[in-house]
């Protein structure tokens, strides 16, 4: 049994998500918040809201117990690039990319 939770279209670049997610990905929830809480990362605090969502769903929805939960997948997905211009020398223009996530936690009960 497993329980997800999904943030989309979150103003943050998939790749400096990822290297937050990475951190936590097979550990126990306790373990994980325990390393996001101390990760100085803006991805580390909006993982953290969607772990939390998880583990919620997991306890309301499936009556899973909140002590064996381990994140069994967490994966950051690339949402719309949102594109703006900025002007530069000699009547130029630079495009600049406003990246943003979809944030996917699934976490399961831990067999024992």
């Amino acid at each position: 049994m497993e329980a997800r939770a999904v943030a989309k279209y979150i103003r943050i670049s998939p790749l400096k998500a990822r290297s937050v997610a990475d951190a936590i990905r097979g550990k126990n929830v306790g373990e994980a918040y325990g390393v996001l809480k101390f990760t100085p990362r803006k991805a580390a605090f909006l993982i953290e809201k969607v772990l939390k969502s998880a583990v919620s769903n997991a306890a309301n929805n499936f009556d899973m117990n909140i002590n064996d939960l381990f994140v069994s997948q967490i994966f950051i997905d690339e949402g719309p690039t949102m594109k703006r211009f900025k002007p530069r020398a000699m009547g130029r223009a630079d495009m600049i990319r406003k990246r943003t996530s979809h944030i996917t936690v699934v976490v399961s009960e831990r067999e024992v």
